[in-house]
């Protein structure tokens, strides 16, 4: 099972990093992401398949003065 920000998903097994920010509503140019401890760059991620034990952090940018 997959954990994404500290949390156990397990629907995120097998999805791509590209699916699952689509589906919790994130806007894939506004985020970084970590998958277990490497940066994936934001061209990757369609190809980049979550698995089992993967750990992902998403953070999202936000602008401030």
């Amino acid at each position: 099972m997959a954990q994404v920000n500290g949390r156990a998903r397990p629907e995120a097994d097998g999805s791509t990093l590209a699916q699952l920010l689509e589906r919790d509503g994130f806007d894939a140019a506004r985020v970084a992401c970590e998958l277990n401890g490497a940066i994936v760059p934001r061209d990757a991620y369609a190809a980049t398949v979550l698995r089992a034990g993967d750990v992902l952090e998403v953070v999202r940018f936000v602008g401030g003065g």
